[in-house]
């Protein structure tokens, strides 16, 4: 075998073992993908199960390994609520449920934000107000060295997140915040102050509940206006997503400016959906860029 030869091979050899490495590289990326979805269709399960039975909800719980520790209904609110615990993991899990009146949901939400003496920061008065009477009817189950994951749908996504400020603020451990359509509870102040919480927000295209109070661009600079917290994954056709925060997040409400509530919006904001719509990225899920149609820097002549 000639030199030049055995220099071929070698260098034929690498360039395999370079591919190889790339491919395992990308396959894992992938499967930390679907993982993650796999992760969050587990949580759309659990804030699903909070519109059911008492037995239903033992049922969802025992196929993860957690057992129901409380179950309760707010007299007056008709919004359920469950704690669950689960020992070999050492975590606990609050799922509220959400309302079944959209309509309702978009009137509610335009409540003025008020200042919120366990927080420390301004809330939405009738959500944290849901978060409290739960909050009071917990706490006690609680337990101190377990991880704390919230979930909840609409309404009850909202008192989630709320539930892990407080959690957090009393220095309990508070794991993921998971939610489905919620809408917003706190303002840029807000929600700087609870940035550390480990937050995921999926939501629909057309699901106008996490976009109200609608965002007037102009009002961009205020500090007192709703704002949104962690990520937002916005679950597009088929297999295919988005990840947006911040500003990106908030301009989508833009979109939707010139719209009318209808049955497309409806249908959009209903739980079943949102666990169809996961389901489909478990296996293979895409990410897609995500374009707002307005141009921020148009507020700044830019």
């Amino acid at each position: 075998m000639t030199v030049t030869n055995s220099l071929a091979i070698r260098l034929s050899i690498l360039i395999s073992l370079l591919i190889l490495a790339g491919n395992v590289s990308a396959n894992n990326f992938a499967t930390k993908e679907s993982q993650w979805f796999k992760n969050l269709y587990r949580y759309a399960l659990f804030a699903n199960a909070a519109y059911m039975s008492k037995s239903e909800i033992e049922k969802t719980l025992r196929s993860s390994g957690y057992k129901l520790t409380k179950h309760g209904m707010l007299p007056g609110y008709g919004v359920g609520y469950y704690l669950a615990t689960n020992d070999k993991l050492k975590q606990q899990i609050i799922a509220i449920r959400g309302t079944s009146n959209i309509e309702n949901a978009m009137v509610d939400v335009a409540f003025n934000l008020l200042p919120n003496k366990h927080t420390g920061i301004k809330l939405h008065q009738g959500f944290a107000l849901a978060a409290d009477l739960i909050y009071n009817s917990i706490k006690n189950d609680l337990i101190k060295n377990y991880k704390i994951n919230t979930t909840g749908h609409s309404l009850g996504g909202a008192t989630a997140l709320i539930l892990a400020m407080y959690i957090d603020t009393d220095g309990l451990r508070s794991g993921k915040v998971v939610t489905f359509g919620q809408p917003k509870v706190t303002n840029i102040t807000g929600s700087r102050k609870y940035n550390h919480l480990d937050v995921t927000r999926v939501v629909m295209p057309k699901d106008m509940v996490p976009l109200v109070p609608p965002l007037d661009p102009m009002d961009i600079t205020s500090m007192d206006i709703y704002w949104h917290s962690g990520t937002e994954v916005l679950l597009q056709k088929s297999n295919t997503y988005s990840l947006l925060s911040g500003i990106d997040s908030m301009m989508r409400a833009t979109d939707f400016l010139n719209e009318m509530i209808s049955e497309k919006h409806l249908q959009q904001h209903y739980m079943s959906l949102y666990i169809k719509s996961l389901s489909l990225k478990i296996r293979n899920p895409q990410r897609i860029p995500y374009k707002n149609s307005f141009n921020i820097n148009s507020l700044f002549g830019q």
